[in-house]
């Protein structure tokens, strides 16, 4: 599999740096070298037909979004130990109802979903990555998997809503790299992260933001940032509860020897794991804002595969 170009949170290569050499384009391309035919829509691995939803076998494919078009209700079973990745390509994609089941134990180190919006307004809904990937690295990267990472390229709007990730080893939602390329926007509305390592929602981009949403840290190993806020913002926060148990930091902002901005209003945050603000960051706290949070599964967002796959009908 092709690997999204990531950096640790220790790294120190400038984040314009660590995009360069591979675009949405390219990442697509040497997805579909790896595989023994690139799939899309429809044609992935073994299917099998449910009365409300399609079930796709893991299969070390690549299945490809297009421009405009949408994919939903589908059920992708992990339980074989292989890798699977979902790309789009173009504007106006949607993707919904789609519920992952069993833990990704490819240790690939790729990113379960490369995404970007080239221009216009793109949607991801109602989407369960609940079971999570182990613990290891990928042979080529050194990094493990990704929920979401977002194309440098990304230059339009992705609307994320009633998503629930847990226990991904490198990133929940990897939402910075449009911060150096296109400058997209990408806003997290009533989603739900718990347990993963480096981050669990990372943005860079004036317009993105995080609402309604709860990201938990109540496992032990699992300790990444809460909120990670890169350059060159402003990134908002707003009616969301982070609850760290005294794990990292709740709200991280700034990395690589570049500051952001980040505005927090009617946010509960843990004070023990607190704010960071690093290479001249801000991080305002605006309304009702605390140091209580309970971090609760949104309503509407799915607990579970099946659920997510079958969708409200």
């Amino acid at each position: 599999m092709a690997q999204n170009p990531r950096t640790s949170e220790t790294d120190t290569t400038p984040n314009a740096d660590r995009n360069n050499g591979l675009h949405r384009r390219t990442y697509v391309r040497s997805l579909a070298a790896v595989v023994t035919a690139a799939t899309t829509l429809g044609a992935a691995g073994t299917a099998a037909a449910q009365d409300d939803y399609e079930v796709i076998e893991a299969a070390n494919q690549n299945i490809t979004i297009e421009d405009g078009e949408t994919w939903e209700n589908k059920l992708i079973d992990m339980t074989n130990g292989q890798d699977i990745t979902i790309t789009t390509v173009g504007s106006d994609w949607t993707i919904r109802n789609v519920g992952f089941k069993g833990k990704n134990n490819s240790g690939t180190g790729s990113a379960t979903f490369g995404i970007s919006d080239a221009g216009g307004s793109s949607t991801i809904e109602n989407v369960y990555l609940g079971d999570g990937s182990d613990g290891r690295n990928g042979s080529s990267t050194g990094h493990g998997q990704t929920a979401f990472w977002v194309d440098p390229d990304h230059s339009g709007h992705i609307d994320m809503q009633n998503v629930n990730i847990q226990g991904f080893a490198d990133n929940a939602v990897y939402g910075s790299s449009p911060g150096s390329g296109g400058g997209g926007t990408i806003h997290i509305d009533s989603c739900f992260a718990a347990n993963c390592r480096v981050s669990h929602f990372r943005l860079a981009t004036e317009g993105s933001k995080v609402t309604n949403s709860g990201v938990l840290v109540d496992e032990e190993g699992y300790a990444g940032r809460g909120i990670w806020a890169w350059a060159p913002g402003t990134i908002e926060i707003e009616d969301c509860q982070i609850e760290m148990n005294g794990n990292h930091t709740a709200i991280d902002a700034g990395a690589n020897g570049q500051g952001t901005e980040v505005l927090v209003r009617n946010t509960d945050y843990d004070e023990q794991a607190g704010i960071a603000e690093h290479a001249g960051s801000s991080v305002q706290l605006e309304g009702d804002s605390g140091t209580d949070p309970e971090a609760l599964i949104p309503s509407g967002t799915p607990t579970s595969a099946e659920e997510a796959a079958a969708g409200d009908d």
